[in-house]
């Protein structure tokens, strides 16, 4: 499943989480240990998160750990170059969707290989818990009660 645009390679995955969607892409480095993205040339092992890079978006060293986690699992630190598009939801979400991306699409590397990696570490499964709808008569939450009367 590699794609071909103007002479570029890159493995693309979509990871998901809550209301979060992340659409990632891995960019095969060359000889020189750079690829071109979107007219920039990136070093291996470089991530752009929404055209910033990543310590920006997700600077904290928890999120530095869980976006890295696919990479370390397999293996594959300085083999690519990501770019990544995340929307919707908030940190946490966004976060856990790109990491779920990352996984799908370094798994589209090498199935037989990585696949069972990421699976045993359970990075392929889509977190299923979503937001729970308003019910009628809550008061406007989900899980709100009304106040019975005093008397």
């Amino acid at each position: 499943m590699v794609k071909k645009t103007k002479n570029i390679h890159y493995y693309e995955a979509v990871g998901r989480r809550r209301e979060s969607v992340a659409r990632v892409r891995l960019y095969i480095v060359g000889k020189d240990k750079t690829a071109l993205v979107s007219g920039v040339k990136m070093k291996a092992g470089e991530m752009v998160v929404n055209k910033k890079p990543v310590q920006v978006t997700f600077p904290s060293l928890r999120e530095k750990i869980l976006y890295l986690s696919p990479f370390k699992i397999t293996q594959t630190e300085e083999r690519f170059v990501v770019s990544a598009l995340v929307r919707g939801g908030g940190k946490n979400g966004q976060i856990d969707a790109l990491v779920h991306g990352l996984a799908r699409a370094i798994e589209k590397t090498d199935k037989d290989a990585l696949r069972p990696l990421l699976k045993k570490a359970g990075l392929l499964t889509r977190d299923s818990r979503t937001r729970q709808r308003r019910h009628v008569g809550t008061g406007g939450k989900a899980r709100r009660v009304k106040q019975s009367p005093k008397r």
